[in-house]
């Protein structure tokens, strides 16, 4: 059963344990505790789907080439985001995400390499709305709509598979050469 509490998501399963509610706790992105996940998306080289609408951004319109890198750099950083718990390698995580959601993404990646729980997001399909573009073109916010499968094993042993559909509030940045995620918070619906 999933509960919804405020801004986070969070798995109640008394059976399952700690280990669920630290593996679903790092979806949240709710920092206070531990996550133990591996994620792992498309095969390799693909990216994750990512449909983004940025017809009602306000108050600035979204040029056509700056939608096209928001939505390549997002499918980036999700991929990256993949690889990050797949390989245990928080350094993966530098090219798409900064500040203090980088910090919490790598402590996630820490905490999985001391437990033997994975997760991973299977097919994941981002649909995304742009609804806020400043006028100075130096911040977007985004609402992602992310649909994937969500698997949770045992070191190899599956304990549960779900289809989810997740919720996130998302702000990007230009950096030197691409769009950067600077904030990735959960809730329960737009």
């Amino acid at each position: 059963m999933i509960r919804r509490r405020g801004w986070a998501t969070v798995f109640c399963r008394p059976v399952l344990g700690v280990a669920i509610v630290s593996t679903l706790a790092f979806l949240a992105l709710f920092p206070s505790r531990p996550a133990v996940v591996r994620a792992a998306s498309s095969p390799a080289g693909s990216l994750p789907q990512v449909d983004l609408n940025g017809n009602n951004a306000t108050p600035r319109s979204l040029e056509g080439l700056t939608q096209q890198n928001i939505s390549r750099h997002y499918g980036k950083a999700w991929q990256d985001l993949a690889d990050a718990f797949t390989y245990s390698s928080p350094a993966l995580l530098n090219n798409y995400f900064v500040g203090a959601v980088r910090d919490r993404l790598a402590t996630a990646i820490s905490d999985q390499q001391r437990v033997g729980m994975h997760s991973r997001y299977l097919t994941q399909r981002h649909k995304i709305d742009v609804v806020f573009y400043a006028p100075e073109g130096d911040l977007v916010e985004l609402h992602d709509t992310l649909q994937c499968e969500l698997q949770v094993l045992d070191g190899e042993a599956p304990i549960h598979h779900e289809q989810a559909t997740l919720h996130y509030v998302v702000l990007m940045t230009p950096s030197a050469d691409r769009w950067v995620i600077r904030q990735l918070q959960a809730v329960s619906e737009f």
